[in-house]
């Protein structure tokens, strides 16, 4: 099913994760995708696993931008170039982010910053430069929280205060811009098998304390998260907006009490 067909998609943090099975969600889908990331060649590397059906995906319907989110001029440069490209955004996929781990004592005024920065700062820079073309376009915006800015964890002091931030800019840009016919939603992952949460992977101890909280009693893939952005996205969620969706597997819907 092409439910993208003739729609423009950005995503951000393409070059791995989320954003990689993200991407690749949409263009197998129909969608003419802007893959932004840091890096370009992993972002040429996501390009490789789009589908080779040339009715719908050729090198006309995707192309790949190097940007550091966190730099309002490189977003804004971003923006332009995927309006010189296809000129238009239907939708856009704030994805790109980092872990930062330690205690308030432990961090210092530089990882503050960066963590801001790159999970906040950024979705803002990329939310306010694509806002007037998804107006135009009466688009729709997902950004990717975490079920970390719904809840606190150990030692994530300043991810937790930055996704945090990242789920309610959601709902205020929801508010603000369904006016304008601007959807905008978020998805909320719990621990997603992904190289940010490789400490919990590669430790058996650390992933059976997740798994004995996790109802469905596995770690979330990269694709079970693109699955849910691209439903946010379609038309099937037409009436949704300013939700913060958790994708976890059941983690939040338990009040932290042990199972007796």
């Amino acid at each position: 099913m092409k439910r993208f067909k003739e729609k423009t998609v950005i995503v951000t943090g393409a070059g791995s994760g989320i954003g990689r099975a993200t991407a690749i969600r949409f263009a197998q889908e129909g969608a003419s995708v802007v893959l932004v990331g840091r890096t370009a060649d992993t972002l040429a590397e996501t390009a490789k696993e789009f589908p080779q059906d040339r009715t719908w995906i050729h090198t006309d319907n995707y192309m790949t931008i190097t940007c550091d989110i966190s730099v309002q001029s490189q977003v804004q440069e971003m923006i332009k170039r995927a309006i010189d490209q296809f000129e238009k955004i239907d939708i856009l996929v704030n994805n790109a982010g980092k872990a930062t781990q330690g205690k308030i004592t432990e961090l210092t005024a530089e990882d503050w910053k960066s963590a801001i920065d790159v999970n906040l700062n950024g979705t803002f820079y990329v939310c306010q430069a694509a806002m007037p073309h998804l107006i135009a376009t009466k688009g729709n915006i997902v950004n990717v929280s975490s079920l970390s800015g719904v809840g606190g964890d150990w030692n994530m002091a300043a991810y937790n205060a930055a996704k945090a931030g990242v789920s309610n800019l959601t709902r205020t840009l929801a508010l603000d811009h369904g006016p304008d016919g601007v959807r905008v939603n978020a998805v909320n992952p719990s621990v997603t098998k992904t190289n940010m949460t490789s400490a919990i992977q590669n430790n058996d101890a650390k992933t059976d304390k997740f798994l004995d909280r996790c109802p469905l009693g596995r770690l979330a893939t990269p694709e079970d998260i693109a699955a849910a952005i691209t439903f946010l996205a379609s038309d099937d969620a037409s009436m949704i907006t300013g939700v913060n969706l958790p994708v976890d597997g059941g983690v939040s819907a338990s009040n932290g009490q042990p199972q007796f």
